[in-house]
């Protein structure tokens, strides 16, 4: 069956679907995203809008996340270089690092490719008697890669039936081409001005990496990679790589067949890869850019490295990794991946949070098991220098506990630490309740309904799932409670105000994720003017209110589930995939906020067919480049704890 996909107008995913090769969670396929013509922002730049890790964005958006990737990248750099240099002027620097060496012989691969053989480290813990901080010392040692160059296939090379075979998995397993995007009968100068695309045929082996990057460095020609299986499904794509307009996939070949790599400009993607013509024009609001690339392309067996460490449930392991890997994953017991990452994004951490950061990726894991788990690292090749640390979270055995306050009465917030313009003043919770046809006589009782709703997510559940006897959370709120903020251990979430007063055009957004909850007095904003206008908008509650609604009940139920969603950010979780079948209270935003708030088979929330939606098991979604299954619920319940 033949799949097609939208033209892209836009940005699109920075994304690469890479895993090592051992038993993982199957990452969705990705879809193309649109930003409504809004320019890409210059390599390095901070993109517009919020950020999208930390924003529960409204319907609509199409954050440019290569541009993210590669803001958070630089920015995680420079606060690592402020981070060593306020260590080095402290009088007690942390302990050194305990070295350990890969046992596996070097030049070889296979004596610890997968976790059931990953090499054990003893020691390694938060004990009294272990150590905490190691660094891992090893070398990926893959098969080697030809690297001929190969001219390129003639035109027209613009679809799968039309791909240019280079002989990869036959004659040999990689080739370097020099080619052009615009030269095609479908280019701009020369050709229809449909848009030019050029594909590459590869034949894969299960167990293979398959590998394809562009490199422009003398043109204009700005990049998108796609990579599709023989039936026109889109398996993997990316944008910009890195700080530069060029392009990188790296795909775990779990099927024997053949792939198909293309090649197009941003802005100028086909809508159907069946059919070279089915390129739209020129592009808006400027037409795509053209001009000659070079790509490599390979598919080889590759070497991965899996090392083991014991852990104890509510240890918090964080890892980066520098040299040649450009992937670092996370197992669990089980073991299933956890977290896989490409990317550095530690930025996202709050400055208190002691997580390593730098690198060429960064990943981080609460355990929820005691028992051994597992660091994995590939896509590289030569040696590698993994950091690995563990830490307790902060407030076990601390007083006081850690407090949640919902603050109702509006506020004035510096919306700066949100990417907003400074401080600013937020209505009130009351100034939106007659756009949800209620009167400030339904005040209190939809106050405690939404209180109801955030207690049962961040607090009754986390109780009722027995990981953590130990968890301590308070939720107060501002009808029931003094204001607390200021105080030792209180975070504050303010629902209220208008993206206009705030400056921050998200529906709600969080200061942090805080793995192991190190920063204890945070502040999230839950805005309420997408929510609370005119129905027809998936992201507004009166879409879903009709007459068989009890409408504070749902009011109530699906503020709640929002504002818990901005609670988890900064207790730990990151965004969950919002277009799979298990519904999650992290769920990314930017659509389906029917099922964020709720809303059953029926269509109208407040009904007997509502959903409970909870944190739990779901997995990563893949707009944001992390792989695996995220526990939202055992990130928190050990990361709030006494």
């Amino acid at each position: 069956m033949r799949r097609s996909i939208a033209t892209v107008t836009a940005a699109v995913l920075g994304l690469a679907l890479i895993t090592p090769g051992a038993a993982h969670a199957d990452p969705a396929a990705p879809t193309p995203a649109q930003i409504s013509g809004a320019p890409k922002a210059p390599p390095g730049s901070r993109p517009a809008g919020p950020n999208p890790y930390l924003a529960d964005l409204p319907a609509g958006a199409h954050p440019d996340y290569a541009g993210w990737r590669t803001y958070l990248k630089a920015q995680a750099s420079s606060r690592l270089q402020a981070r060593l240099k306020a260590q080095s002027l402290a009088a007690a620097a942390p302990p050194p690092a305990v070295v350990v060496d890969e046992d596996e012989i070097d030049g070889t691969s296979g004596g610890n490719d997968r976790p059931v053989d990953a090499q054990r480290v003893t020691g390694f813990g938060t004990g009294a008697k272990q150590y905490s901080r190691i660094r891992v010392l090893g070398s990926l040692d893959n098969e080697p890669i030809d690297d001929a160059d190969v001219p390129p296939a003639p035109e027209d090379d613009g679809s799968i039936p039309l791909a240019g075979d280079y002989g990869i998995g036959g004659l040999r397993n990689g080739a370097v081409i020099d080619s052009e995007i615009g030269d095609g009968p479908h280019g701009r100068l020369t050709g229809d001005g449909s848009n030019d695309f050029d594909y590459f045929k590869v034949a894969a082996r299960a167990g293979q990496l398959l590998t394809a990057a562009t490199a422009t460095p003398d043109g204009p020609l700005d990049t998108v990679l796609e990579l599709w299986s023989a039936d026109g499904t889109l398996l993997a794509l990316n944008d910009d790589s890195g700080l530069s307009l060029d392009s990188r996939i790296s795909f775990p070949v779990v099927t024997t067949g053949d792939y198909y790599v293309s090649v197009a400009a941003f802005g100028g993607l086909p809508a159907d890869p069946f059919d070279s013509a089915s390129g739209t024009g020129i592009g808006d609001p400027t037409p795509p850019t053209q001009g000659p690339y070079t790509l490599s392309l390979n598919s080889v067996g590759v070497d991965t490295d899996f090392y083991a460490v014991k852990l104890k449930p509510g240890d918090v392991l964080g890892a980066s990794v520098a040299g040649s890997a450009t992937y670092l994953t996370v197992y669990d017991t089980t073991p299933r991946e956890v977290h896989g990452s490409d990317q550095d994004a530690s930025v996202v951490y709050p400055m208190a949070s002691p997580l390593p950061a730098g690198g060429n990726a960064v990943t981080d894991y609460v355990a929820t098991k005691a028992g051994w788990h597992y660091i994995g690292v590939a896509h590289g090749s030569g040696a590698y220098d993994i950091t690995v640390e563990a830490y307790r979270p902060p407030l076990e055995g601390a007083t006081p506990v850690q407090t949640v306050f919902l603050d109702f009465d509006g506020a004035r917030v510096n919306t700066g630490v949100f990417g907003g313009p400074g401080n600013r003043d937020l209505s009130p919770f009351a100034a939106f309740l007659a756009k949800w046809g209620l009167t400030r006589a339904d005040e209190d009782r939809l106050i405690d309904a939404v209180v109801a709703g955030v207690t049962e997510n961040l607090k009754k559940d986390m109780v009722a799932s027995g990981l953590n006897t130990r968890f301590k959370l308070k939720v107060l709120n501002s009808k029931d409670d003094p204001d607390p903020w200021g105080k030792p251990n209180v975070s504050r979430i303010i629902v209220g105000g208008t993206v206009a007063e705030s400056g921050v055009d998200t529906i709600g957004i969080s200061q942090s994720i805080d793995p192991g909850n190190f920063e204890t007095s945070e502040t999230a904003l839950v805005l309420l003017d997408y929510l609370s206008d005119p129905a027809g908008d998936d992201a507004s509650l009166n879409t879903y209110i009709t007459p068989a609604s009890d409408k504070v009940a749902f009011l109530g139920h699906a503020l709640g589930n929002v504002i818990a969603h901005e609670g988890g950010h900064f207790f730990g979780d990151f965004h969950t995939d919002n277009s799979d079948d298990r519904p999650n209270v992290m769920d990314a935003g930017g659509g389906g906020f029917g099922t964020l708030f709720g809303v059953g088979p029926d269509g109208a929330g407040g009904t007997a067919d509502d959903i409970d939606v909870d944190f739990g098991d779901d997995q990563f979604i893949p707009d944001e480049g992390f792989i695996g299954t995220e526990d939202t619920l055992g990130r928190i319940a050990f990361g709030v704890t006494s």
